[in-house]
This record gives C-alpha cells, sequence and structure tokens, in this order.
C-alpha cells in the first residue's frame, strides 16, 4: 500500500496487529505468564466478595493452569508432567463444585501446589541453561517468582486444611485465612519484606513459613543476581 506522497506506509489492518501480537508473546513466552498472574492478583479480591466467586475463581485458575503448561512445554520441560498434575486437579475442582466434596480440597491443593513447583523448577532450569540474559529470561524471573508465591499458597491452604487454626489474622482472628490474606502472606514472605497482618501459629504452619523465607532468600541470591549479572556483562561487551 502507498500513501498519496508515493510513499510506502505499513499495514495497520487488525489481522497485522494481532500477527504482531502473536509473534511477540511467542518470543516471550514469560511475559504472558507474568501478566495472567499480576492479573490474578488484582481479581481474586473482587471475585471472593461476589456469589459463585469460588467457581470464578476455579474457573480463572484453569486460565492460569494452561498458559503455565504451555510455558513448561516452551522452557523445555516435560509438558506431559505437568499436564498429568493439572488433569486431576481439574477433575476434583469439577467433582467439588458439582457434588459439593469438601474432603477433596486437601489433594486438590498439594497437586496445585505440586503443579506450581514444578513449572517454578522447570523455569528456573531454563534461566540457568543460558549463560546470555535475555529478554524472556527477565520476565522469567518475574513469573516464577510469582509461581513459587502461589506454589506456597497452595501449602499454606493446604495446612489449614489439615489444622484448622493454623492462622491467625489482625481482623477475625479465629477466622480461617481466604486466599487472598495467605496468598500476600506468602508474596510478604517470599520476598522478605515483613510478616504483614496474617501470622503462622501452629508449628507446621511457622515451619512452612520459615521454608518460604529460605527459598526466596536463595532464589533472589542464586538466580536473579546472576540475571542480573548476565545482563551487565552483556551491556559491558
Amino acid at each position: 500500500m502507498t500513501s498519496p506522497a508515493g510513499g510506502d506506509t505499513a499495514p495497520s489492518s487488525p489481522n497485522f496487529t494481532r500477527l504482531r501480537w502473536l509473534i511477540r508473546l511467542n518470543r516471550h513466552p514469560s511475559a504472558l505468564l507474568l501478566l495472567v498472574q499480576l492479573a490474578g492478583l488484582l481479581i481474586y479480591p473482587f471475585l471472593e466478595q461476589r456469589p459463585g466467586g469460588t467457581a470464578l475463581l476455579r474457573g480463572f485458575g484453569v486460565i492460569v493452569l494452561g498458559v503455565a503448561i504451555w510455558m513448561v512445554q516452551r522452557s523445555s520441560g516435560r509438558a506431559w508432567i505437568s499436564a498429568g498434575i493439572a488433569a486431576p486437579v481439574l477433575l476434583i475442582d469439577l467433582l467439588e463444585t458439582v457434588f459439593d466434596l469438601p474432603g477433596l480440597r486437601p489433594w486438590s491443593a498439594a497437586l496445585e501446589a505440586s503443579f506450581y513447583f514444578y513449572a517454578a523448577a522447570c523455569l528456573i532450569r531454563y534461566m540457568l541453561a543460558d549463560r546470555r540474559a535475555t529478554s524472556d529470561e527477565l520476565f522469567a524471573a518475574g513469573a516464577t517468582f510469582t509461581l513459587l508465591a502461589w506454589a506456597f499458597t497452595y501449602l499454606f491452604v493446604l495446612c489449614q486444611l489439615l489444622q484448622p487454626g493454623a492462622f491467625g489474622g489482625a481482623i477475625d482472628p479465629g477466622a480461617p485465612r481466604s486466599w487472598t490474606e495467605l496468598l500476600f502472606m506468602s508474596f510478604v514472605l517470599l520476598s522478605s519484606t515483613g510478616i504483614g497482618d496474617v501470622i503462622p501459629l501452629s508449628g507446621p504452619a511457622r515451619a512452612l513459613a520459615s521454608l518460604e523465607i529460605f527459598t526466596g532468600v536463595m532464589y533472589l541470591a542464586l538466580v536473579v543476581s546472576r540475571l542480573i549479572g548476565l545482563t551487565v556483562l552483556k551491556r559491558g561487551e
């Protein structure tokens, strides 16, 4: 296509725009996973307060699982392992929603924690396999952090289901902690920025909290610092 002045103009059709975005996502799959996870941080508090919010939360969780499986495949992980963990999760969630079987919740939490830990391990291996820091690996650093936060949150959910009263809070101390509260505590512990207003009370809960603090410190010290060092070396060449 040419302009009236005779110069070439870049195509601006909706199809071309879509194709350009697909190319960008293909180059930076970690960015999509990070974007979906961060969107969940903003969406979850509103979904929890709505009628049928549990079903909506599970629906969004299916999207996160799908994107994570795709990311595992792109990072040279074994997608069939992640899919094999995710399939029982989806089945259990469906059975729990349709037949109201609360006894299945601990199994679902344990499997989801395993899924996110496996996805995080695949991304860490992906970041450590290269001697050159790419932009996608920088996105992967953020995505891995959110995956670890999600994984520990499900461990906290499991702990709370098996041991009611394992976590307390400034608001309504005796009530079970919501998903958003446990996710907030997970981010606070993983980043070692404090304890927040949700605190572990039981021995197992405190052990999990200590393990998450250790994981966060080691992740920043070994993985993120390495990426920053590679980025500095690349700029100095």
